[in-house]
């Protein structure tokens, strides 16, 4: 007899396969392969994280992919690797010289770069050791980093094509600037919040009569760089007041009036104060009309020279002391309360100033319009679909691309200046200057966007620009799975630069995962106490490691209990729609561990009644008599079938619903229960043996379906299930194995109608028992009335009612008189009589379930009055209204219960 231990302890089991895996290179990717490829290359965490929720969800279902295909007999390559992270991990050094007095000007470049490279070698490698942790079957002999020696060639390569087809150029715009990291961002990395802000209403004089402008603005400090107000050429109001000019308040400058079709007559007064140097929009109709660009913020966020006595000012200290004077001089009109739009940092969250300065750009037209193609073609799919909506707005309205930054870690910019003037990009560092000979060109100093590094990922990884096995073998690759918040940053870019380097699409399908929220639906986050950290789900944590992070929080005062990957893993997947966001709490992976020791113990019970010295084989077709043994293949064939749709349709969620519903619903609760009789019959050996068979392979069956959802407790009991041991020099593995499919032949629809009437008999029998108060331990007769082709089966399965329904005795027939003092039941047109004299004390029971019945009356009535109190629905939060409705709700439902079981106790009376 194969034996499991008692209770399953995830901790030991799954740091014993993970490394077995490791070891044994299973996870390994071979380019000479003669089967399919497959292929997935994971978005580059950040050299600088940790492993979040969000990690999670995502590398599950990347890992749940691979695991899937490889058992499907492709050639599987989950490449992993990290981003640099520029402007990120450039921070956390600086952070550190700060705490010694230092900045990185006072160590200077080069000493820099070796504190960063010391950084990421100290601390680089912590988020994919802690995938290793969570069960990714990523390829750990090809790790990559995006400076890696071969990532910086392919992207010196890029740029240098890329400029000399005149897609890259240096040019004098506005560009989004972060005056705590001295840095330009690209549009996608100034995410903007919605601020409680105002609307201020500033009155402009005219220059040489009486009258004024009233113009509106959201940033008062910047007026001081005004140099027009705009309106509409076709509003009447101000038509007679095109040409002329109005005098600025507080700098007594004169600024033109000008016709713009900006100015929107709607919206407030509908003149605009126009501000070239300091606002998108301003600066293209500064373009247009060719006005001066006068900027009056410095790159730290302080007011220039410029801003005239306000120099020095911090651009919001500025604001107020602004407001305060035009209040005093009669020019501040109205102020507004509204909620703005304010674009932030994407790294350190400060306010992003819109700022004058040289840049490089990659020009995005060109290179977008055959994405879009790719995408809008079907090429290229996006799961859920609806994201396409947003990629194409996106692409149609697209902006060049500002690609420089003002840091030192990155790819440096390879464009060189020589001493004469002369400008020019190379791959390597020159020695002279190819058009004058000068032997001291310099480099640019900025260096690359850290995306123009990762937009190359799924080729650059694979060896690009060079012509390797590896590119020949995984390109395109197959799958991308990641959050929509970077569907400009990352995967839009991606398909324009495998296309116009390539030649090809990177990918076919993408699947967009959802945002884990809590319970309340806000975003997870450290910072507001509300994400836990996963190790301490995957391993355990006591109160006293997280109190410093949730103090406050009551689901974590008793600390967490250690769930293991598997539960952590299978409960993401379940909670997570096509597409929809999680909400989580961690309280809800105890739904995964339950699992996964329904699951040990099942396998537990069956390798406890499997006889190893008995006659091997499988099971076959038609040689099966016992109902639960066809009526269980049949449904394995069904659910298989369910699961292997569902994976191919991305619907992953509906595939883990369909295992669960499944394992515990149809194998656990019903079959394994159903088997036992035969198990325990020593006297039919020939259906002890094949009932034995068939709950192994069933079991085995399972476990290869579950495989890529939990992979550790499946890989555990299936080494424990007798194999071929002939095979001694074979490295045995579950992920070796083929993924079920579904085998026709086992159909059986008349064992699955015949095993429903079963199942509803035994179903109604509990239903009286639990509505009667009738002891678990108690047997009781059964007495079902029906036609003889219905109840020949009942009486063929009396078994197993007895073993399922504690029934001590079963009568059938087609002329049963009720008994007297029964509770009865109707399924699928059967009658069914329990007759309740010497089972229950009836008179006693109705006393019970009267008082009860009057108790949650008196709760209903009160909960009632509260929810019909308008004072209580106005100032009560909207989830305590919720709540007492569902309390309203659920106190109703028990109430018709009660009253359900009081008339079946009337009727036994």
């Amino acid at each position: 007899m194969i034996t499991l231990d008692k209770a399953y302890d995830p901790t030991q089991v799954e740091s014993k396969w993970s490394v077995y895996w490791i070891e044994h290179d299973l996870f390994h990717a071979r380019a000479d392969s003669p089967r399919p490829k497959y292929t997935i290359v994971i978005p580059p965490p950040n050299v600088t994280g940790m492993l979040t929720m969000g990690h999670i969800l995502n590398n599950t279902i990347q890992d749940l992919l691979i695991r899937w295909k490889r058992m499907e007999g492709y050639e599987t390559l989950w490449l992993p690797g990290t981003d640099h992270a520029g402007i990120a991990t450039q921070n956390k050094v600086e952070a550190a010289l700060k705490k010694e007095g230092l900045s990185r000007h006072d160590i200077g470049r080069e000493k820099l770069l070796e504190r960063i490279w010391e950084w990421k070698n100290q601390y680089g490698g912590i988020i994919l050791k802690q995938l290793r942790r969570l069960g990714a079957s990523c390829d750990w002999k090809r790790e990559r980093f995006t400076m890696d020696e071969g990532l910086s060639r392919a992207v010196t390569e890029v740029f240098v094509r890329l400029y000399k087809k005149k897609l890259i150029y240096r040019g004098r715009r506005l560009i989004n600037w972060c005056p705590r990291c001295h840095t330009a961002l690209s549009d996608e990395e100034a995410s903007s919040k919605d601020i409680q802000s105002k609307f201020w209403h500033i009155t402009y004089p005219l220059e040489s009569e009486e009258g004024e402008v009233v113009v509106s603005t959201t940033r008062p400090e910047t007026m001081l760089g005004d140099t027009a107000v705009a309106v509409h050429p076709d509003d009447k109001r101000y038509r007679s007041l095109i040409g002329k000019s109005v005098i600025l308040p507080l700098m007594d400058r004169r600024i033109p009036v000008v016709a713009d079709e900006h100015a929107n007559p709607e919206k407030g007064s509908g003149a605009v104060k126009i501000t070239p140097a300091h606002d998108f929009d301003d600066f293209e109709v500064g373009q247009r009309h060719k006005l001066d660009q006068i900027s009056v913020i410095d790159k730290t966020g302080r007011m220039n020279k410029n801003a005239g006595m306000y120099k020095g000012m911090d651009r919001f200290e500025a604001r107020m002391k602004i407001l305060e004077d035009l209040k005093a001089k009669g020019l501040l009109r109205e102020e507004e309360p509204r909620t703005i739009p304010i674009p932030h940092c994407y790294r350190c969250d400060t306010v992003v100033e819109p700022h004058l300065s040289d840049q490089w750009f990659v020009r995005m037209k060109p290179l977008a319009e055959p994405a879009v193609e790719a995408v809008r073609s079907g090429r290229i799919r996006f799961h859920p679909r609806h994201w396409e909506d947003t990629y194409f707005h996106w692409m149609d309205n697209i902006r060049d691309w500002c690609i420089s930054r003002q840091i030192w870690w990155g790819h440096r910019i390879p464009v060189y200046t020589c001493r004469n003037g002369h400008v020019f990009v190379n791959r390597e560092k020159p020695e002279v200057c190819p058009t004058c000979g000068d032997d001291l060109p310099t480099q640019d100093p900025d260096v690359l966007d850290t995306w123009f590094s990762s937009w190359l990922w799924p080729f650059s990884t694979l060896g690009w620009p060079e012509k390797t096995r590896d590119l020949k073998a995984f390109f395109p690759t197959d799958t991308l799975v990641t959050g929509p918040d970077i569907i400009f940053f990352w995967v839009a870019r991606m398909i324009m630069a495998s296309l116009e380097f390539m030649k090809e699409i990177p990918f076919t399908d993408v699947y967009f995962n959802g945002m884990i929220r809590d319970l309340s639906g806000r975003k997870m986050s450290k910072s507001l106490g509300n994400s836990p950290d996963p190790l301490w789900l995957i391993e355990g944590a006591d109160a006293k490691t997280i109190r410093e992070f949730s103090a406050d929080n009551p689901s974590y005062r008793d600390g967490i209990h250690a769930y293991g990957a598997d539960a952590v893993r299978l409960t993401m997947v379940y909670l997570t729609p096509l597409g929809g966001d999680i909400h989580f709490d961690h309280t809800l992976v105890e739904f995964g561990r339950k699992f996964c020791n329904k699951l040990w113990n099942a396998a537990r019970f069956v390798l406890m009644n499997t006889d190893e010295t008995a006659p091997g084989g499988t099971v076959q077709p038609g040689t099966l008599t016992g109902l639960p043994e066809r009526w269980i293949l049949s449904r394995l064939q069904r659910t298989i079938a369910d699961v292997r749709r569902y994976l191919e349709m991305f619907h992953f969620n509906d595939a883990t619903r369909t295992l669960y519903a499944f394992v515990w619903g149809e194998y656990c609760d019903w079959y394994l229960e159903l088997a036992k009789p035969c198990l325990y019959n020593r006297n039919d050996p020939e259906s002890q043996q094949m009932t034995r068979r068939t709950a192994r392979e069933v079991l085995e069956t399972l476990l290869r379906l579950l495989h890529p959802f939990i992979p550790f407790i499946t890989e555990e009991i299936w080494q424990s299930l007798p194999h071929d041991r002939n095979k001694s020099n074979a490295v045995k593995s579950i992920l070796l194995q083929p993924y079920p499919k579904p085998e026709p032949e086992w159909l059986d629809e008349t064992a699955e109608t015949e095993m429903d009437r079963v199942q509803a008999v035994i179903g109604a029998i509990r239903n009286i028992r639990g509505e009667m108060n009738v002891p678990q331990d108690t047997k009781a007769p059964v007495m079902i009335r029906g036609g003889r082709d219905q109840t020949a089966l009942i009486e063929a399965s009396a078994v197993y009612l007895e073993t399922l329904a504690q029934v001590s005795m079963l009568t059938v027939g087609e002329k049963l008189e009720k008994p007297a003092h029964s509770a009865t039941a109707l399924a699928q047109n059967l009658e069914i009589f329990l007759p309740l004299e010497g089972i229950i004390d009836i008179r006693r029971e109705r006393e019970r379930i009267e008082k009860e019945l009057q108790r949650m009356e008196g709760f209903l009535k009160n909960l009632e009055t509260k929810l019909q109190n308008p004072e209580f629905n106005k100032k009560a939060p909207e989830d305590v209204v919720s709540r007492e409705k569902k309390k309203h709700d659920d106190f109703q439902e028990k109430i018709n219960k009660l009253r359900h079981t009081l008339s079946l106790l009337d009727e036994a009376s």
